[in-house]
């Protein structure tokens, strides 16, 4: 196993610990207080942001835990930031850069599509660049053809302002011009004016915080610690990735697999592990289309590292050490790597994909570390107009549906997956700004695949719009190919759409990734969510587990039996094995 050789002057273990918590802190901090002054549904109540310190070249020192997809991406953008459009000199105490642009210099290695904008901020001590904080927030309207950037565009001139990356604040001034062009582009004014104000003033709170730790440790010794911090993780990640046995791994993973709007077409990778390093080859690939699925190449590394993360353990400090033993082949133009002028806003279609491929790459060599497929990508946008003031207004969820079951452990029910892992937004709190009614949300009998460790349940969400001139703008995944199992693990239930079950006027929507609905005031929305796949023979499962599922009305009687020989009486709940 070839390990590095640290350049970093041996730092006193306890002090690197407590810098290393300190950091986590700092970024944590940063995302609670955008969290807490945020107008925005999706930051307040699904808290979609994610903060992160950096050193002084980019590189990632400590995150919060936010959605997995804009977590790797601050570092990859702040580094072309300072690659291609503002080098390090170039920053002043006090500036504050804003950018949303997924395209900078003929790469698509900056923002990760243009409703989430992030935020940098320079971090000095005594007059010399030693870092920077990031900020990554979803903002529900920046523009673009249809609210929320929802549809099926086909280039990114529809997804809204694209800012590149430009000085918001300047030296401590704020920059208005900046602020209204940013303004004159949204149909929710009031509440990006909130968000983009506290998504500043949030990523500012880091200098104190940075200033007291260099004042405290010095210079020289924070510095250190900052090195020797990557060289451990790199180090802890190597030894993971040597106790996978050498070889090259394939898999291949179809996506627009329903044909609604053309397709399907396929990711393929060919993984290549010797020593204690990786290869990620994308070279065939499917060419990217004229839609909103296609992956910037900054997003498809993000779904990369998260899987490596989840594969080499989570005791391993999460920074720029990780990725080194990483080395990634994906062609530009195609499905994972965007080129301009593609649109890539539902990119996440592709990205919870890519987390399947490589878990199924991965299933060949170590198949105890990976899990059953997921429920993938799951949009549920709605947006009315109001009665009164003649106003858009918006309820959508980053709907959860079940995660894939692995060598140890049943999949979790009901969860925004993977890359987004999303909170589920409290109903009250919707409802009470949102356009719909809640009628139900209930765990969806039957839908997690069957193995020795079952795959997470989907769920059943009904709601009645209310409002005048609604929209549903809707996006399935796993609803054709099923969640797939893993090590004789059976595929999790896909998923439907339906307007007015029950009532004569019931209607099915296409399984679409993207599509616009026209649906009436009143109308009834139902959306049964995917379930995971499973995870080793079912027949090995204990007969208490199929009981307890049972009992608590994730499997039916009938499955129990089917899919499990076992056979639970359906009152006294006792069990036994059959067949």
């Amino acid at each position: 196993m070839n390990m590095p050789v640290s350049t970093a002057r041996r730092v006193d273990p306890v002090t690197l610990e407590i810098v290393r918590n300190a950091l986590v802190a700092i970024a944590q901090r940063i995302t609670r207080r955008m969290i807490r002054s945020a107008n925005s549904f999706i930051v307040k109540e699904m808290e979609d942001c994610s903060a992160s310190i950096l050193d002084a070249r980019g590189q990632l020192l400590a995150e919060e835990a936010g959605p997995p997809i804009q977590l790797n991406t601050v570092g990859i953008c702040l580094q072309t930031i300072l690659r291609h459009a503002m080098p390090p000199q170039s920053w002043r105490p006090g500036d504050v850069v804003l950018i949303n642009d997924p395209y900078v210099a003929g790469e698509s290695l900056a923002a990760t599509h243009t409703n989430d904008y992030i935020a940098f901020y320079p971090l000095f001590f005594d007059g010399a660049l030693v870092g920077f904080s990031g900020l990554m927030v979803h903002h529900l309207d920046i523009g673009g053809m249809n609210m929320a950037t929802r549809g099926w565009g086909t280039e990114i001139y529809q997804e809204g302002l694209r800012l590149p990356a430009v000085k918001v604040v300047k030296e401590g001034e704020f920059q208005q011009v900046v602020m209204d062009i940013v303004l004159n582009n949204t149909r929710t004014r009031d509440i990006l004016e909130n968000d983009v104000l506290s998504q500043i003033a949030s990523v500012r709170i880091a200098e104190q915080d940075i200033d007291a730790l260099f004042r405290k440790y010095g210079k020289r010794e924070m510095l250190d610690c900052f090195d020797a911090l990557l060289d451990f993780s790199e180090r802890r990640t190597r030894q993971a990735i040597a106790t996978i046995p050498d070889g090259v791994y394939e898999h291949v993973e179809p996506v627009l697999d329903d044909g609604a709007q053309g397709g399907p077409y396929y990711l393929r990778l060919s993984l290549t592990k010797q020593g204690s390093d990786l290869c990620f080859d994308f070279s065939g690939t499917d060419a990217q289309i004229a839609g909103p699925i296609n992956s910037p190449l900054a997003t498809t590394l993000s779904a990369i590292y998260y899987v490596m993360r989840c594969v080499t353990g989570s005791g391993i400090p999460s920074n720029e050490g990780c990725k080194r033993p990483i080395k990634v082949i994906a062609p530009a133009g195609t499905l994972v790597n965007a080129a301009s002028p593609a649109a890539v806003y539902q990119r996440m279609v592709v990205c919870h994909s890519v987390v399947d491929l490589v878990m199924g790459a991965l299933a060949q060599a170590v198949p105890e570390r990976v899990m059953g497929d997921s429920c993938g990508c799951l949009y549920n946008f709605t947006y009315v107009t109001d009665a009164d003031t003649g106003a858009r207004k918006l309820f959508g969820e980053v709907v959860p549906g079940g995660l894939g079951a692995t060598a140890g452990a049943d999949g979790i029910n009901v969860m925004a997956c993977h890359v987004t892992n999303c909170h589920i937004p409290p109903m009250e709190s919707l409802e009470i700004e949102a356009p719909v009614r809640y009628l139900r949300r209930e765990f969806r009998q039957d839908t997690g695949g069957a193995g020795q460790y079952r795959g997470g349940v989907g769920q059943i969400l009904e709601y009645q719009v209310l409002g005048a001139n609604p929209v549903l703008a809707h996006t399935s995944q796993k609803s054709v190919s099923l969640p797939q199992g893993v090590a004789g693990g059976r595929p999790g239930d896909g998923g439907n759409w339906v307007i007015n079950r029950g009532l004569p006027q019931e209607r099915r929507l296409d399984y679409a990734i993207g599509d616009i609905e026209a649906i009436q005031t009143g109308d009834i929305v139902t959306h049964c969510t995917p379930g995971g796949g499973g995870y080793g023979d079912p027949r090995r499962r204990e007969v208490a587990a199929v009981a307890a599922d049972v009992r608590a009305g994730l499997v039916s009687v009938e499955s129990a039996r089917d899919q499990y020989g076992v056979a639970v009486e359906p009152f006294a709940f006792q069990a036994r094995r059959v067949g």
